[in-house]
């Protein structure tokens, strides 16, 4: 998966956020400790977003599941 990151410098340090996914945020000293943090929230918000999906899918009687591609 590729995403857009964007950083902004700050006086604490740098500030991040993925374009595409709402909710991957973080913050670090460095550039280099923003953006690994940014990789772990991005992570984080897929697999939150997965389980929330999940207990919304349970409830419902039928579904198709199937991948999507979308090329921008």
């Amino acid at each position: 998966m590729q995403f857009n990151a964007v950083f902004k410098k700050v006086p604490e340090g740098y500030i991040g956020f993925v374009e595409e996914l709402p909710g991957a945020n973080t913050q670090g000293k460095t550039l280099e400790e923003a953006r690994a943090n940014l990789h772990e929230a991005i992570q984080l918000t897929l697999k939150a977003n997965r389980e929330l999906a999940e207990e919304y899918i349970s409830e419902l009687e039928e579904v198709i599941r199937e991948p999507i591609f979308v090329r921008l």
